[in-house]
């Protein structure tokens, strides 16, 4: 029994022994070299950069159809895609670009808001994008006066 022991600790001795010995040979540059351009490329990340993050259309009867543009510039170092942008309501559509943008670019999302609700209305549109974020928050507001209301203040 002894001498079984002592054959196979030999034999795993020498196995795992004569490995180690031609790793450092297995190693192709080639490869190296296409995985330090394959890092590199992976830390390019565009950046979304907005004029403006909120919009106020100010007072507005209900019902009445509004438009804004929130523009923004890709300040990152690779093509900007927009996947996706969702409002918090119905009542609010936003219309991003359907072309990447390319560094140092700019763009414009468009925002249609149909004038609903009542009083101080406040809605969001969430950007989805290929940033390090991956998504920005834009945010359009509005005081909406009930359709035919007298204006408010003080009547002479």
């Amino acid at each position: 029994m002894k001498k079984i022991v002592l054959i196979v600790g030999l034999v795993s001795m020498v196995a795992f022994t004569s490995c180690k010995d031609n790793a450092s040979s297995k190693i192709k540059t080639d490869n190296v070299a296409e995985a330090a351009v394959r890092d590199e490329a992976a830390k390019a990340v565009p950046v979304m950069s907005f004029e403006k993050a909120e919009h106020d259309f100010g007072t507005i009867e209900q019902g009445t159809p509004q438009e804004t543009v929130f523009m923004f510039t890709n300040t990152g170092n690779a093509p900007l895609i927009i996947t996706d942008a969702k409002s918090s309501c119905g009542c609010t559509v936003p219309n991003p670009p359907k072309d990447p943008i390319a560094p140092g670019e700019t763009g414009e999302l468009r925002v249609n808001f149909n004038g609903s609700g009542q009083n101080q209305v406040t809605k969001t549109i969430t950007v989805t994008a290929n940033t390090e974020k991956g998504s920005e928050i834009l945010r359009i507001k509005a005081f909406v006066n009930p359709k035919g209301a007298a204006p408010l203040g003080p009547v002479k």
